[in-house]
Formats: structure tokens, sequence, C-alpha cells
């Protein structure tokens, strides 16, 4: 009988070379099936845990998803719908968080994340955002790239400079598309990487997108305090739940805990008026309109051009209806002009509009969607627009682009101009006009209006005569309007008319009221009733403009021709009319016509002298030889200044496409995005390699030079595990492979000197010597340990193709790690 050792060893040393019960590892011997079941299991705990880091990583990416949707859900009243609003949002939101995951594929970080993320921004994102400019909505085209590269940047300032809801027009999409995907992409980052401290940076992230979202929002938001609640509860959760510290047994209390928290937060902020920080309200548009010509500068250069020609057509407009051009409010003694200032309701306060005008005044009336058309001679800056506008559609992008509104003046400017061809469609309403009756029991509405300079004292004597006494400003005003037409005389002073000259300035007005005749046409009566309403505290101001005009020149509804389709108007250029309004209390601007009839014509047996004042002033000093005249203008156009000023001669398509080009190439390239990150990483690596030679002992100094020759090989694609000898032997066959591939694809070049295994065996050596002997390494061969460290690297370098040594230079694995591990030594013991 056999002892179990006697067993053992025969079993042992007997076996054949097939028998494989058992293996030999120096002196232990273990079965094989239990060294496969150990290794199965070290693959299933393996298997296990990544598991469990892609589902964690998952639910994270999830609630950071979800937080920056609502964080930026803020914008979903200034896109005009919800619809809008995540057709770019969520598909940024969802990519984002894919480049995020790539994170936990350790081949997919950081340069394939880049390549990701500038094809999502520049090329996904501009496709969405400018579907028009694909080919059948699917293949971006190159006004796709160029549009979409510059809206990455303009559709920030487009969401500011337009008053919401501002649609889809301009690649605004870009907006809120850049945020959720940027949003996304970095704060998903911070929250799968391994180390949980990173998470509650990510939380920062998503607050800095809340804070970008509110000042490019409304002032109302879309469920503010909702949102906010849930986002801010989530947040709590999920960095519990991440730090270990959410314990499913007590999720009842701690949720009861922070739904108090919350409400008592809620309850305390309530009281409190908050005044919320819109940028779009402290936005200042570069347009000037008040540097523009007088708009009834050009009134009778239509007159005498284009008298009989129809200038504009209109369909589906309310018969009767008139069309504005320009609301003036201040007069300076020569012309009446915009104000020059832009507070709310003044003349100079155009704004870019979006998708819909918001009107601040009541909006009942006679709703209409009327059709613009603008004919040959129709040549100027202010659009035709009926009543109180609340969307603008136009035929082309371009021309919605240079549209502003005036909300407070109810006018419309065109800064491309309103030329023939220009098609547009225009929703809003006509509000009623008070009866003569409401008008006369109506008090003046207290309204800021430029004071007017220099009103001849002819028109503060006819005022009084007028209506001098007036219990109300509304039937003070309807006094001057009815004074001036049944005293006054109509003339345009053309060829074959009674002598009347242009103008509405002092020296005209002091002629029409105090003169030796009473004759004129809207130009001067307007100006003069506007003046004389000024003189009795009535606030005013001159409206030019298109009315239907019938025979007499009173406005008829007999010019609206009705068909099956609707109603179509056509205006001349004799139908161009300055009229007055007046503000008064719960009625607004009413209209007022003080012009004769234009069949109201002086003749020779006719005295057209003005009526005597009842109050004797003494009479204004006779004009200068060369008297103060109005500026007039040959034709119909307007001056533009300011930074919207545009050369004719370089406008086109050509200037466009280079300040387009010139903007992408400045600031939308992801050229320089791409070379501003490879500066910052050659920066970063060329300072830690000065800190690894620089700090700590010499020794320490030692071991770092190899840690820096090892880390150069990783970065290079090549593994290094073990001992140094063994890395030295490692890196010494790798780079031995690449030198000679390269030098047999270039056989002429003897530039590159091989590295010797021997030479990284001895610089191994030294480190081990450095790491283990105790003694302290003299300074003088630190130096030139270094400076040996150096060469070898350089040399190692140049054996690398250029792409890959590109991407050595630039690769970050291994930069941040623990700089204190140690290394094992092959020496013994």
């Amino acid at each position: 009988m056999t002892s179990p050792t006697s067993s053992f060893g025969a079993t042992r040393h007997g076996r054949t070379r097939g028998d494989a019960s058992w293996i030999d590892d120096n002196s232990t011997q273990m079965p094989v099936w239990l060294t496969m079941n150990a290794r199965d299991a070290r693959r299933a705990d393996a298997a296990h845990a990544a598991g469990h880091a892609t589902r964690d990583a998952a639910i994270s990416l999830v609630v950071v998803m979800a937080i920056v949707l609502c964080a930026c859900a803020n914008l979903i009243d200034v896109y005009g719908s919800a619809g809008s609003w995540a057709r770019a949002a969520i598909p940024a939101a969802l990519l984002g968080s894919g480049i995020a995951f790539m994170t936990l594929v350790p081949r997919l970080r950081f340069w394939w994340q880049i390549l990701a993320s500038v094809l999502a921004q520049c090329v996904i994102g501009p496709l969405v955002a400018l579907p028009h400019t694909s080919v059948a909505y699917v293949l971006p085209t190159w006004q796709t790239l160029a549009e979409g590269c510059s809206a990455m940047f303009t559709s920030f300032k487009f969401l500011i400079a337009v008053p919401a809801p501002t649609g889809t027009a301009d690649g605004s999409l870009m907006a809120v598309w850049t945020l959720c995907l940027l949003s996304c992409t970095l704060g998903g980052v911070l929250a799968v990487l391994p180390q949980r401290r990173w998470s509650a940076l990510s939380v920062l992230v998503v607050i800095g997108d809340f804070a970008v979202c509110a000042l490019l929002g409304t002032s109302a938001g879309v469920l503010r305090l909702p949102c906010g609640v849930v986002c801010a509860l989530a947040a709590v959760v999920w960095l519990s739940w991440r730090w270990r510290l959410f314990e499913m047994s007590r999720w009842l209390g701690a949720g009861a805990l922070l739904l108090l928290a919350g409400a008592v937060a809620v309850g305390a902020c309530l009281p409190v008026h908050a005044t919320r920080t819109i940028l779009r309200d402290h936005y200042e548009p570069p347009l000037a309109p008040f540097d523009y010509a007088s708009p009834m500068s050009g009134m009778r250069a239509y007159l005498k051009e284009h008298k009989a020609d129809t200038l504009l057509t209109v369909r589906n407009l309310p018969a009767g209806a008139s069309v504005r051009l320009a609301v003036m409010d201040r007069f300076d003694g020569n012309v009446w002009n915009l104000s020059n200032t832009r507070i709310a309701g003044a003349s100079s306060n155009y704004t870019r509009m979006g998708l819909r005008i918001t009107q601040d005044g009541d909006d009942s009336g006679t709703w209409f969607t009327a059709m613009f058309d603008v004919r040959d001679g129709m040549r100027d800056d202010w659009l035709p627009l009926a009543g109180a506008a609340t969307q603008v559609t136009f035929a082309t992008n371009a021309n919605a682009d240079d549209f502003y509104y005036n909300t407070g003046t109810e006018s419309g400017l065109l800064t491309s101009g309103v030329r023939s061809g220009l098609a547009y469609t225009e929703t809003g309403t006509l509000a009623r006009r008070p009866s003569d009756d409401e008008i006369r029991q109506t008090q003046a509405a207290r309204i800021a209006l430029p004071d007017a300079g220099d009103i001849p004292n002819a028109v503060r004597r006819m005022a009084e005569a007028f209506a001098g006494g007036q219990p109300t400003a509304g039937a003070a005003a309807l006094a001057l309007a009815n004074g001036l037409r049944d005293n006054g005389w109509f003339s345009h002073g053309l060829v074959d008319d009674y002598p009347s000259l242009a103008g509405h300035g002092n020296y005209r007005i002091t002629q029409l009221l105090g003169g030796t005749a009473m004759v004129g046409d809207s130009e001067q009566y307007a100006s003069a009733m506007a003046l004389m309403a000024r003189s009795l505290g009535i606030p005013s101001r001159v409206v030019l403009g298109f009315v239907p005009k019938d025979e007499h020149g009173d406005i008829t509804e007999a010019r609206t021709q009705r068909t099956e389709n609707g109603t179509t108007t056509d205006f001349t250029g004799n139908d161009i009319e300055a009229w007055v309004e007046v503000a008064l209390e719960g009625h607004g601007w009413v209209a007022f016509h003080p012009t004769p009839q234009e069949t109201k014509t002086p003749e020779d047996n006719q005295n057209p002298t003005p009526p005597n004042p009842q109050t004797l002033v003494r009479q204004p000093p006779l004009p200068l030889t060369d008297p103060l005249r109005d500026k007039q203008e040959a034709t119909g156009s307007t001056v533009l200044s300011g930074d919207d000023a545009r050369d004719p001669r370089t406008s086109g398509v050509w200037s466009k496409i280079g300040a387009v080009t010139r903007d992408v190439a400045i600031y939308g390239s992801p050229v320089w995005i791409l070379l501003v990150i490879c500066g910052c990483i050659l920066a970063v690596k060329a300072a830690l390699l000065m800190r690894l030679r620089r700090n700590g002992s010499t020794n320490h100094r030692v071991e770092s030079g190899w840690r820096s020759l090892t880390q150069f090989a990783m970065q290079s694609g090549i593994p290094v595990h073990g001992t140094r000898r063994e890395q030295a032997h490692a890196i010494a066959r790798s780079f031995a492979a690449e030198s000679a591939a390269e030098a047999a694809a270039s056989p002429s070049d003897t530039s590159r000197g091989p590295v010797t295994e021997s030479q990284l065996r001895h610089s191994a050596q030294t480190a081990d010597y450095a790491a283990f002997s105790g003694n302290p390494v003299p300074e003088s061969e630190v130096v030139q340990y270094w400076e040996s460290v150096d060469g070898m690297r350089a040399a190692l370098l140049k054996t690398l193709p250029f792409w890959r040594r590109v991407r050595t230079r630039l690769s970050l694995r291994g930069l941040f790690r623990h700089h204190a591990y140690k290394e094992t030594s092959d020496h013994p013991a």
C-alpha cells in the first residue's frame, strides 16, 4: 500500500506528455480544472462589473439628458411651438449623450469623440436647422454647411435681436442645437467618468445651461417652477445614488424630506417679486431709422412721376382700408421725421421680427390676411402694411432677414429696400374708428413724444381760432380737421395746377396759414394740423401711406374690386397721402384727414386767403430773400446710414457669399478649433514633462525620466508592462520593426539613427539603481540621463510614420496617471 505522498510523486513524475491533469508551476501543483474555473470566474466577474458600469453610465446619461432638455425648455416659447423646438433639441441631446457614452470604449475616446462632435455640430446641425438648403432634406450642400457654421454664432444674436416668437428662420435652431449638444456631451462625459467626484461638475454644466437658456428666453418661460423643482430633485437623487449615499430602504423618508424642502423653498420665493433678466430687453440693434431722410420728402416725386401708375396691389384687404408706410412724431422746424430715441412706442423703435408679432394694445377689430404685390415705380425702404400686423411672411428668406417692425406705430421697414416684384403676406387687425360723438367726449392720452421745435406763430393763432374753448381734446382735434378742410383749398402744385410750393416746414406752414393763399395738399395740411394739435397740448403725429380715394379725394370702398376669390385694391401714385393721428384715451391713435377735397381748387374769381384769426397777434417777420425750404429728392428713395447701410454696387449674392466665407473662416471653421485644441495639448504635455524633469529628488527625477520614455511608448501604441527590463525589450522590439519598415520605404534616408536595445536596457538599469540602491544620484548624472532620454525619445519618434508621429505627439494616454507609483525591479532582493 502506497502512501499518499508517494502516489502524488508517482503521479507527478510519471505522467506522459499528453497528460494534462496536473500542471507544474515551480513548486506548486494545481488541477487544471481549478485553474480554468478560477479564470472563468474572473472573466464572469469582469463581465458583470462591465455590465454594471454600462448600466450606471446609461442611467447617468439619461438623467443628464433629461435635465438638459428641461433647461432648454425655456426656449420653447422663443421658437413659438414645442414641435419646432423638439426638432433640434431632442436629436442634439441624443447625439451628445451618444458621444459621451463613447468614453466607456477606450478605442473611441477623445479623437473619435472630437470627430463625432464636429460632424454633429457642423454637418448634422445645419441639416436640421436649414433643411431648405439641402438636397431632398437629406444631403447637405455647401450652402448648408456655410450658413450652418455661420449660424452657430449668429443664431444667438438672432434670438436676442428678434422678439419672441422667432420661428425657425435664419437658422435660429442652431442655438438650441448647440446648447443641447455641448451640454449633453460635456455633462455626460463628466457623469460617466469612473471617479465619482466629477459628477458634481456635470451638475454645474447643467446649471450653466439653465442660466444661458434663461437669458435667451422670455420673462414668462415654459413651466419654470415645475421644471426647476423636478430638475433639482432629480439632480439630488442622482448625485446621492452616484456617490453611494442613497439608501433604498429610506427612500420614503428621503423623498418626503426633499418634497418638504422643495415646498418650503417654493413657498418662500412666491411672495418675492422676481425681475428676470432677459438679454433681449437690453439689446440695442444697429439700425438707426432716425438717420433716414424724412419719408415725406419723396411724396411729390411719386405724384409727379407715377400719378396714374399702379404702385401697389393688395388682395383680400377689407374695403376702404388704408395702407401706411411711415409714421413721424418729431418736427425739427424743417421736416417731420422719426424720433431720435429708441424708447418704447417711439417712431424709431424698429426691431427684428420673428414668427409672430406681439401687439401691446387691444387685438379686437377686423381680422384679415392680405397679400401685397409691389409694382414698378415703388422704390422705398418703408414697407406698406395695413392695421396692426400680427405676422408678416415673405416669399424669400432674404427679405425676412431684413424686416423690422415698430409695434408702437404699426409700421414696417425693409432694409434691403421695397422694390418691384416684392411679394409678402400680412395677417393683422383693423381697429374700429370711434364715431365723432365718441371722439368729442374723449380727453387726450398721456404719451411721451419728442418736442416740436420752432412752431410758427401762425400755427398757434389758427389753432386758437379753430379749436379754442373746446371742452375735450377729441372735440379740439375734430375742430382742427374740419376747420382746415372747410377753409382750405387743394393743389399739388404740379403742371396746370394752382401754384403751391412743396415742403411742410416752418416757412411753408406759415405761408399756408398766414400768407395770401391757403392752398396745398395733404403734405402741408397734415403737418399744419399736427403742429396745431401740439400747440394745444394734444399728442399728434403724421402718417404717410396709401388711401383708396375717389375723384374728390375722399376714402371710398368703391375702389375695392370684389370677386369670388376675394377683394383686390390697386393703389396708384395719386393715392399717396399724409394724414394725422391723435392719441385719445380709450381709443389709442385715431386718424384724422384734414386735407380738403381734391376737387376744391381755387379759381380766378375765388379768394383763397385764409381766414383771419379772432385773436390778433403780431404777424411773423417777412421771409428771408432765400427762405429756408424743405429738402426735396428727385426720387422717392430714402437714404440709409449706420451699420445697416448697404452699397448697391457691392450688394448681391457674391458679397453675401464673401461675408459668410469670411465669418466662417474667422469664427466658425473647425480647423481653428482643432488647432487650438492641439496647441493646448502640446502645451500641457510640455508642462508636465518639465515638471517630471525638475520636481523631486535626484533619484526620483531619474525614475521620472524612464517613466517619460515608457509614457511615450504607450502614446505611440506600444503596450509596456512588467519590469523595466521587459519594458526596454518591448520598446526596442516594436521600434525596430517600425524602423525596418521605414528604411524599406525610403532607403535613401539615412538621417534616422536607430536606438538599440542595449541603450534602452542601460537606461532601465540606471532607473532601477536610482529606485532601489538607496544611494543619491549626482545632479550631473541626472542631467546627463535626461539628455539621453530626450535623445532616445526623439530618435524613436523619427522611426514612426508621419500620421502616427502626429498621433503620438497629441495622444493623452497615460498622461494624467498618478506619478508616485512604484515599478517592480528584476534585481534579486
